[in-house]
């Protein structure tokens, strides 16, 4: 594909262009008889599931510019090549968690990759009211396994580096993350939108000078603190789930930043789907069994989160960080386990703020979550958005004074219960 030049593919042109790739020919079969659908239902790329004799894959593309707004906005392919470094890096730091990758065509910005066809995306199992066993600490697991992993807790320092290096170059999606998530919600920006109902809360926000303090602090972290290699876009519609097993995707805005960002990006989509529930109930009280499981699964995000830190911590700890020679080594440990407990503070207290500006921009902001958007009554939309809102203000505010997840979802809780439009 790469002697003709960059071109969107289209299903009459998909089984031409892509015939000729030996992984997908291994894996279809002959391409006339190759069936093929776009199902892209995100903001920015083509994706397609293609279907042959032999099998089925899914082929994903990067269109030349922002699908969501359309040519007005452009964004550059390369965006595609980050995607596959992260999901090979992903793949060898936690074996299991993301898509297996067959082929990958930089110049198309073409990765295809694995089908996933007994899976669903999480966000629309939310909305179903599917429980999804395990679901909380496999999530937490893959963030501790790729944040550890990735670090300069685990890492040679010179490795490091270089991946920085590398990711560096994604600096578009860095700029819409630094915008759309903690500028654009706190300011009248022209791609903003909320539901009607929101007029006052939305200014009330817009006005509140110490949320939006926390907002650049927090933005501050994500574009200084190179901490690790992030997924840098996980929410509830990056993940697929089955029955028994549960998948990790898009990580296209892969960069370096703060080990609390995924997590809290993470807790944040658990929350709002929280908030969402009272909304797809169809009566009274329907869903609060579901909308307790929903806690019960963001809680244990964070459990799993600790343990599998903790573990690597003790056992993985080979970078230039915490070296063993200077605790462990000198009888020490004690002072590592410190240590330890010091990282994973600062993590939490991250992830807080990170979890209060993501719920503010999927409210405010120009892309929605499908949680609140499905909810076809836009008076009972603007309760649930209006809980999800405080929340996210009272998390964000209070993360140096929250102690733990369980303090968190009793705030939660209680903000749940109130009405306020």
């Amino acid at each position: 594909m790469t002697t003709q030049g960059y071109a969107a593919l289209t299903l009459e042109t998909l089984p031409s262009r892509l015939g000729e790739v030996a992984a997908a020919r291994a894996r279809l079969g002959e391409p006339a008889a190759w069936r093929a659908r776009e199902v892209g239902d995100g903001n920015l790329n083509l994706v397609f599931i293609v279907e042959g004799p032999e099998g089925a894959v899914v082929v994903k593309q990067a269109l030349p510019y922002v699908r969501l707004v359309g040519e007005s906005w452009p964004l550059p392919l390369s965006r595609s090549f980050f995607e596959h470094e992260a999901l090979v890096r992903q793949a060898a730091r936690d074996p299991g968690a993301a898509p297996e990758v067959f082929h990958f065509d930089r110049e198309q910005a073409l990765i295809v990759m694995e089908f996933l066809d007994r899976h669903v995306i999480l966000r629309r199992a939310m909305i179903e009211g599917r429980r999804i066993a395990g679901l909380g600490r496999r999530l937490g697991l893959f963030c501790a396994r790729t944040l550890f992993r990735g670090s300069d807790l685990s890492m040679l320092a010179a490795d490091r580096k270089a991946d920085l290096a590398l990711f560096a170059g994604n600096a578009a999606l860095c700029d819409i993350t630094e915008n759309l998530v903690f500028s654009d919600p706190y300011r009248d920006a022209p791609m903003n939108r909320h539901t009607p109902g929101l007029d006052a809360l939305a200014a009330r926000l817009r006005g509140d000078m110490a949320m939006k303090r926390v907002a650049q602090h927090m933005k501050w972290a994500f574009a200084t603190q190179a901490e690790t290699l992030l997924h840098g876009d996980l929410h509830t519609g990056s993940v697929m789930v089955s029955d028994d097993d549960i998948r990790v995707i898009d990580p296209e805005f892969a960069t370096y930043g703060p080990m609390g960002f995924d997590v809290g990006m993470l807790v944040a989509n658990f929350l709002m789907a929280f908030c969402a529930q009272p909304g797809h109930a169809s009566d009274p009280g329907a869903r609060d069994a579901y909308a307790d499981w929903l806690l019960e699964e963001t809680a244990a995000i964070w459990s799993a989160f600790v343990g599998e830190f903790t573990r690597l911590w003790r056992t993985e700890r080979a970078g230039m960080l915490y070296e063993a020679r200077l605790f462990e080594a000198q009888g020490c440990g004690l002072g590592a386990e410190q240590a330890r407990l010091e990282r994973l503070a600062a993590i939490w207290r991250d992830a807080l703020g990170f979890c209060g500006v993501e719920m503010h921009r999927r409210i405010l902001g120009l892309a929605h979550n499908a949680d609140f958007e499905t909810i076809a009554d836009e008076a009972a939309r603007a309760a649930c958005e209006a809980r999800a809102l405080e929340i996210g203000r009272v998390l964000a505010l209070s993360r140096d004074a929250a102690p733990d997840m369980a303090a968190a979802l009793e705030t939660a809780r209680e903000i749940a219960g109130r009405d306020l439009l």
